[in-house]
């Protein structure tokens, strides 16, 4: 477990291709949306990320923890505008979109392959489900329970995946803005499918949004690299944590100046399936202790009990930290939530 846990924190430090692709695509949208070059949006990125990186980390997350969801709310609103005005088509699209994926030519011509592949990897990118990344923010809330944290946790990923993604699907392909072999990918696409059903208006909107974005998301990766770091060099950490400072600003300038989406995939897909491999390893030998944790949660809703409460000492041969589980921590969660 130590090993699978080492090699977790080695390439979640390197993982940094999101980053790169944070960068690539707030520089692709002030490209279409104001004609700003992308060195120019790099720059300004690196200032940004600067800043949050040695010691603005704080107040960056209380601006988002208010900004970020307002304009998630607006990018999702703007998206069910296009969809209800283009409500007629609908149906239609949905049977191309399962005909495509499930029908003769593409499993003939190993489409479903594909389609599968490029699922996977953009999952990541959407969800970060199976990197174990999550864990690193779950881990600070105030939980009763291991397992309705983890429910709550995939939540999240239902939200992203099924919601925002779809919504952002339907909006691109209800559009007509997608053409087949076009070199036009990533955020433009969003744009144009945006542009052309509500009005240039909109594209500026989406471009402010994905800065607010893209700048959490900045904070949320050098946070977890940073736990990481501090797990795996035990000593000279302030060394290791200023190199990882410069690395990520540089990754940061290097994926907004990339000229597409698909140039920061080609070197982040590889990196992302290292780290699901790592985790996914220490997922199987996590088994048994999962098992028997959902077991508990299990016996106590069927017992009546309406918040679950774990204690840890009832279950010392997992080897579970005290000070997380014990009787005192739970208390003090079911306080908070109350």
């Amino acid at each position: 477990m130590a090993r699978c846990h080492l090699c977790y924190c080695f390439t979640t430090v390197f993982s940094i291709g999101f980053i790169a692709f944070q960068g690539n695509t707030v520089a692709g949208s002030a490209l279409e949306s104001f004609g700003i070059d992308r060195w120019i949006s790099g720059t300004v990125l690196v200032v940004a990320g600067g800043f949050i990186v040695f010691g603005g980390i704080q107040r960056i997350a209380k601006v988002a923890d208010v900004v970020i969801p307002v304009m998630a709310l607006i990018y999702i609103g703007m998206a069910l505008i296009i969809i209800v005005l283009n409500i007629a088509d609908l149906p239609a699209l949905m049977a191309m979109i399962v005909k495509n994926a499930f029908g003769i030519e593409s499993v003939v011509g190993g489409g479903i392959g594909v389609a599968i592949e490029q699922g996977m990897k953009r999952g990541l990118f959407s969800n970060e489900a199976g990197l174990g990344s999550a864990p690193n923010i779950a881990a600070t809330a105030y939980a009763t329970h291991p397992v309705s944290q983890g429910i709550s946790q995939s939540l999240s990923v239902f939200i992203d995946t099924i919601v925002v993604c779809s919504a952002t699907a339907f909006m691109i392909l209800l559009s007509g803005v997608y053409q087949p072999g076009a070199e036009v990918d990533g955020i433009v696409l969003a744009q144009q499918a945006l542009t052309a059903q509500l009005g240039d208006w909109s594209q500026y909107v989406l471009t402010i949004s994905l800065l607010l974005f893209a700048l959490s998301s900045i904070m949320y990766n050098y946070y977890m690299g940073e736990n990481a770091i501090n797990f795996l060099v035990k000593k000279n950490t302030k060394t290791a944590t200023l190199v990882l400072r410069v690395v990520v600003i540089a990754i940061l300038f290097l994926g907004a100046v990339a000229p597409a989406a698909t140039t920061v995939f080609f070197f982040a897909d590889p990196l992302m399936g290292v780290l699901a491999l790592a985790n996914l390893l220490a997922l199987i030998m996590l088994f048994p202790r999962a098992k028997r944790l959902l077991d508990d949660f299990a016996r106590q809703l069927k017992s009546g009990v309406k918040e679950p409460l774990f204690d840890a000492q009832e279950y010392e041969k997992l080897d579970l930290d005290l000070s997380a589980w014990g009787k005192k921590a739970v208390k003090e969660a079911l306080e908070q939530k109350q």
